[in-house]
């Protein structure tokens, strides 16, 4: 039994990619996370990671024992999943994660309702702007935004997303609205500095679809700072819709171009994604219910 518990603290070593980052997700010392490995290389006769000051590498033999360790992992939790399944409640953690202002503005306030319809249930929410493996994380459901998901997991839909252009009322006074794309090179544009189209935009309304170069001298990656950059008259913010929400229901900023769809790969349909099987467990169910309600 120790062997095992010494396999999980190796898995989180090589995950989290450190003696300390283990530490602080496993709730040890960095001397006890050294300690178990030391030990499981001393069961295994040979050595699992070159250390030294400044970097940490997994031998060859690590990289296999590595990988044995994520399958027992893996086993671990469809067997917690099968038990979970047979629970008269939902209990247990349940980890989640999401992308950093969708979770803010759109799951994290869902969120507390949940745990008082179920209070055997603890959240764990990450928020974090890229892909999370959920076998090798540990996550139980990750919210991702996409037209298109992964092959080998199990998603249900919760909403649908697409970009929108805003300003804010001073902005409009001072400069106008544009009434077609091409117009948009005249303004000062704000946007996400890592979105896959850059400064190429592509509009489309009906049959007519229109590119646009729009270089900008701000872009920013996060579209809640866009907003409020927006919001205090920095000019025509692309943002996802659900980050403008609560700013256009309050009149803080309005639709620009707003008969106008924004072609980009991101945008689509909003999906909690889990890992399937057979044995669903019962918390991950009721959380996507919950959500899909």
């Amino acid at each position: 039994m120790d062997m095992l518990k010494e396999m999980a603290v190796f898995a989180q070593v090589v995950d989290r990619g450190g003696f300390s980052a283990a530490a602080r997700q496993l709730g040890l010392t960095t001397s006890a996370v050294s300690r178990h490995v030391s030990r499981l290389e001393a069961h295994l006769g040979g050595r699992l990671l070159h250390r030294t000051t400044r970097s940490l590498t997994t031998t060859e033999l690590g990289l296999e024992v590595h990988a044995g360790c994520t399958r027992m992992l893996s086993a671990a939790r469809e067997i917690e999943s099968l038990a979970g399944t047979y629970s008269a409640r939902p209990n247990g953690i349940l980890r989640i994660t999401a992308p950093v202002v969708f979770g803010q503005v759109w799951l994290a306030p869902k969120l507390s309702h949940f745990l008082d319809l179920f209070p055997e249930v603890d959240v764990r929410l990450t928020l974090v702007d890229r892909t999370v493996d959920l076998i090798e994380e540990g996550v139980d459901v990750a919210i991702r935004i996409s037209r298109e998901l992964a092959p080998g997991l199990a998603a249900r839909p919760l909403c649908e997303m697409r970009y929108v252009l805003v300003a804010s009322p001073a902005y409009v006074a001072r400069n106008g609205l544009p009434d077609r794309p091409e117009v948009l090179q005249e303004h000062r544009c704000i946007y996400l500095g890592y979105g896959a189209f850059g400064e190429q935009w592509t509009l489309q309304r009906d049959d007519e679809r229109i590119g646009v170069r729009v270089p900008s001298r701000l872009t920013i990656n996060n579209s809640a700072a866009i907003l409020a950059t927006v919001e205090a008259g920095g000019g025509i913010g692309l943002v996802p819709d659900f980050a403008a929400h609560a700013a256009l229901g309050e009149a803080r900023v309005q639709q620009v171009l707003g008969d106008w769809d924004f072609c980009e790969p991101y945008a689509g349909t909003v999906h909690a994604v889990y890992i399937p099987g057979r044995h669903l467990a019962l918390k991950v169910r009721v959380l996507i219910d919950y959500l899909v309600g």
